[in-house]
């Protein structure tokens, strides 16, 4: 499969001399069609440096994008990518359809084809009802909205979206959670940076996090996970550390009266829990080992 976006050995420097700032450094991805892509890192870690290389608005150091296979910044990679920045400016006095009519024109989109590319948007995204209103009259949801409906206007293959659920209510959020994901089943490609880490953990296919301008982990969310996951068995038992002798070298953390058994790998899990019973434990219970983004994310900053 092609892919829609290659990053190669990217670099971007801010300033120059002493102040200088590696706002990139070396990073490489790679997407394909019909994926979720999160993008995650705190503030400052190159996230909305990387989106701007990818649009050309900046000029790496070294390294290269290709969009579709076309140089990135070229205006072939740019009809094929649509862009919805963290915070959006809109002309207050024009109405939804006056806005979308003149980021159309453009893109080459002229007539019949355009206008009813602009009701379906509106309609799509719930913005129907209020197309009359100046956009200075819109809710922070509703700009939110109408900046998705820019971004899918000429029908790219790849979405940037810096940040799409900032500030919005739960419902919002929810709201454009299932666009990304129809998007998805449509067979385009959508790269999102946030710092809702629930998001990223719902509606992603792959993941990406920066830190410093470096990238740290990328992969599926049980590739990257799966180093930070355990496995935990309670077990009832008087003689913890008999049990704890048993396992070693395995973690036991006590409790009263009772004690958790601490797997690194589902592998291992029945071995360890065949050592604690034959020292006399009980099995009570096993959870699934789950871990959570939040903590690798917490991790990997905390200890950078």
């Amino acid at each position: 499969m092609e892919p829609v976006l290659e990053i190669r050995n990217l670099s971007v420097t801010y300033g120059k001399g002493a102040r200088a700032v590696k706002a990139l450094d070396g990073v490489s991805l790679e997407l394909v069609p019909g994926e979720i892509f999160g993008l995650i890192g705190p503030n400052g870690a190159g996230k909305t440096t990387l989106i701007k290389a990818v649009l050309g608005l900046i000029e790496p150091d070294r390294g290269e994008v290709r969009v579709g296979g076309e140089p990135g910044g070229s205006v072939a990679a740019r009809s094929r990518l649509g862009y919805m920045p963290e915070v959006a400016y809109y002309y207050d006095f024009l109405r939804a359809g006056e806005f979308l009519r003149l980021c159309g024109r453009l893109c080459g989109m002229r007539g019949r084809a355009l206008e009813r590319r602009i009701t379906s948007l509106l309609d799509r995204l719930g913005l129907a009802a209020h197309r009359r209103k100046l956009i200075k009259h819109y809710s922070k949801g509703m700009r939110q909205r109408l900046g998705l409906a820019q971004a899918m206007l000429h029908e790219p293959g790849l979405l940037l979206l810096d940040e799409p659920t900032s500030g919005l209510d739960p419902l919002a959020r929810r709201d454009v959670r299932r666009l990304m994901l129809a998007l998805r089943d449509e067979g385009r490609t959508v790269l999102f940076s946030s710092h809702e880490l629930s998001e990223v953990e719902t509606v992603c296919d792959r993941v990406a996090m920066i830190n410093g301008g470096r990238l740290i982990v990328s992969g599926t969310m049980e590739e990257i996970l799966r180093p930070y996951r355990s496995y935990r068995a309670r077990l009832r038992t008087a003689e913890v550390e008999r049990v704890r002798r048993a396992c070693e070298p395995a973690s036991i953390e006590e409790r009263i009266d009772s004690c958790i058994l601490v797997a690194k790998t589902i592998e291992e899990l029945p071995r360890l829990l065949q050592r604690a019973l034959e020292a006399g434990a009980v099995l009570e219970d096993v959870d699934h080992g789950y871990e959570s983004l939040e903590r690798l994310y917490a991790e990997i900053v905390e200890g950078a």
